[in-house]
């Protein structure tokens, strides 16, 4: 008479989940800065729990049923959760695969007929493959998630706009300069302009290495819509080698006020606003 799984798993429920924790705990590159031994146990839980309640000799022949539902719910909750912790792929899919191995432990212990234990243990092995994936592609999702969003921010913080005087910001731009990040650069400076009421932009190009025809076309949309706005726009830090490389590709920028360094943008900007700085000496008495 065929072993009834259903009823193994409900009875064995709570061996499974000690043989499981206890499968983790012994694993050399558990990650225990990352997650309390508390939280493993509630995560281990709820999944075998989840699990339990689905395994039957009908949903362990088909992975795509319904009842499965729940677990890879639960699952991918804590696959994204640990993306977004800083666990590897290597940490996150031990995680499930130690499972198996609980699983299969209590299958040995309960199975005695060697046929129907390998019979059973091929189809678990299957059935936690199939989670496996599921696993590691939500794992691959909450990790491109948190690498947009720290993308964003970087992207956010080396562009930010100085307002360096009254009447007059600056931009430097540090790093490469492509379609998106122009993007947030003319939405930072056009909002600053509002908001500043500034009519002098000076766009610092010191730290950009290197400047080619994509790039100088996303200075002149900048150039463009900061004019747009009623400002006058400096393009500085055009250091030798740039220069050269626009003059070979061509690129027109002689409508544009350029200047070598911020300092000297600073003193045209000054001399556009008619302000004038002086040096003062200061006798001690």
């Amino acid at each position: 008479m065929a072993t009834d799984i259903t009823k193994v798993f409900k009875k064995k429920q709570s061996a499974i989940l000690e043989r499981w924790i206890k499968n983790q705990l012994a694993n050399e590159g558990l990650r225990d800065d990352l997650m309390s031994n508390e939280d493993l146990r509630a995560d281990s839980e709820e999944l075998v729990a989840a699990l339990v309640s689905s395994l039957n000799e009908k949903t362990l022949l088909d992975y795509e049923s319904s009842e499965f539902d729940h677990v890879i719910e639960i699952l991918s909750g804590i696959s994204i959760s640990r993306a977004r912790q800083g666990f590897s792929p290597r940490e996150t899919g031990a995680f499930i695969l130690s499972l198996r191995e609980a699983l299969i432990e209590v299958l040995q212990e309960e199975i005695k007929d060697t046929k129907e234990l390998m019979d059973t243990s091929l189809k678990l092995y299957r059935l936690l493959d199939h989670l496996s994936v599921i696993t590691f592609e939500t794992f691959i999702k909450g990790r491109e998630e948190v690498i947009l969003r720290q993308t964003d921010e970087i992207t956010e913080i080396s562009t930010p706009v100085i307002r360096v005087w009254d009447g007059i910001l600056a931009l430097p731009i540090i790093g490469t300069l492509d379609s998106a990040r122009t993007q947030v650069v003319m939405e930072s400076l056009l909002t600053e302009i509002v908001e500043s009421g500034s009519s002098v932009a000076i766009l610092d190009i010191s730290g950009v290495p290197t400047v080619d025809s994509l790039v100088a076309q996303h200075l002149l949309k900048t150039v463009s819509a900061t004019r747009l706005m009623g400002a006058e726009c400096i393009i500085s830090g055009i250091r030798p080698e740039i220069a050269q490389t626009i003059v070979h590709l061509g690129i027109d920028l002689s409508s544009i006020v350029t200047k070598a360094s911020m300092a000297s943008a600073l003193q045209y900007a000054f001399r556009t606003l008619k302000l004038e700085v002086r040096k003062t000496v200061v006798k001690s008495i």
